[in-house]
């Protein structure tokens, strides 16, 4: 079994982890339960003897003490960590990553029932033995990093956010698969942030909060307690009320106030029968056509107005009239300057001046000329000069 007394992290002045007492049992999943910076990690590495803080505190395991102890001694006492981000070289293969699990003494002499052990576990690392790991997918490269510490036959077995950046399906699996290890009698502490997964497959939890274990209770009661659905398992704290039975659409909309419901449009029935154009336009309109057809017959020519000082004859010179407009029109557009005309092949090419004022005017066209930057490349000879290459 695995006992943690008072034990404390520092990281100079400040104070990661204060006081985290807890156990865990053989065959037992053991979750704790945090906010982001709360020390669940700190408290990970400093069981497993890599933390680089101040670690003060007492850590058992089967009754031998492991204060003071360098990582590697830790590992051959029993205890495996699986760290976040998962750690595996990934210019190994599958298999080379998990034989290098198999280094502590108390696992060389068991290395191929440990790999039997591992491929049970997570058969998909069957075909993949001779993959390059860094090929994997996430949730295969978890597979392989939790079947490397598994490699080392370990009494405890810790993880740290094991699902992290897995996607749900791959998560389901991996936690099928730690209630599997529990089977084998491992005992199994975890830091997870998926709280309702890991509080599905664990058997007790502690709850974490600024550096302190504030609470500890069996995986069942932590489910169902209100502060923890709140806190971490996104609940509203507190269970909900029935609802109420439902009534009677009639009634339920006479209880309803008239200013809360929506005003509805009724639409207007729609009539099949058929009626005449005089009914719509409410006149008739054979009147109206014959008074139009009076009214344009008597109707004489309006007098035209010319453009000049003199008046034309409203009469049958109205053509007489006409041309005169026409005349003073043209003499008045004749006093200015005529817009200039272009033929069709005159549009597709350029103009040319038609005399020489024109051509002075013009504007000769300037090209500009880039060259392209020249790059000299000297060497120093041994005797001092530079030479060009």
């Amino acid at each position: 079994m695995l006992e943690v007394r008072d034990l404390s992290v520092a990281y100079g002045k400040h104070q990661a982890l204060e006081g985290a007492s807890l156990t865990v049992a053989p065959g037992e999943i053991v979750v704790i339960l945090g906010a982001n910076g709360a020390g669940k990690s700190s408290l990970l590495r400093a069981l497993s003897g890599i933390s680089e803080g101040q670690v003060q505190g007492s850590v058992t395991l089967d009754g031998q003490t492991l204060d003071g102890l360098g990582a590697d001694q830790i590992v051959e006492e029993g205890i495996a960590l699986v760290p976040e981000g998962r750690g595996i070289f990934g210019d190994l293969t599958v298999e080379e990553n998990l034989k290098l699990g198999a280094f502590p003494d108390r696992a060389k002499g068991d290395e191929a029932a440990n790999l039997e052990r591992v491929f049970s576990l997570f058969p998909k690392l069957i075909e993949r033995r001779r993959q390059v790991a860094r090929t994997m997918s996430g949730g295969e490269q978890q597979m392989v990093a939790i079947g490397r510490a598994m490699m080392s036959a370990p009494t405890i077995l810790t993880l740290d956010e094991p699902s992290l950046g897995l996607s749900p399906l791959l998560c389901k699996e991996l936690f099928s698969n730690l209630a599997r290890i529990k089977e084998l009698g491992i005992g199994v502490l975890m830091v997870e942030q998926n709280a309702k997964q890991s509080l599905a497959i664990a058997d007790r939890g502690y709850l974490l909060e600024n550096t302190r274990i504030v609470h500890e209770d069996s995986a069942e009661a932590l489910r169902s307690d209100p502060a923890v659905q709140a806190a971490y398992l996104g609940g509203g704290g507190g269970t909900a009320a029935p609802k109420p039975a439902s009534k009677p659409a009639q009634k339920a909309e006479a209880a309803e106030p008239a200013a809360s419901r929506p005003e509805t449009l009724t639409p207007r029935p729609h009539s099949t029968a058929r009626q005449s154009a005089d009914a719509l336009a409410g006149v008739n309109i054979s009147d109206l056509l014959a008074k139009a057809e009076s009214t344009a017959k008597s109707a004489t020519p309006p007098a035209a107005t010319p453009m000049g000082d003199s008046a034309a004859p409203a009469s049958s010179d109205s053509i007489q009239a006409m041309l005169k407009e026409f005349e003073i029109a043209a003499a008045r557009a004749g006093q200015s300057k005529p817009l200039p005309s272009y033929t069709p092949s005159e549009r597709r090419a350029p103009r040319k001046p038609t005399s020489p004022a024109e051509a002075a005017e013009e504007k000769p066209v300037t090209i500009e000329v880039y060259r392209a930057p020249r790059v000299e490349v000297y060497r120093r000879r041994p005797s001092g000069d530079f030479e060009r290459e």
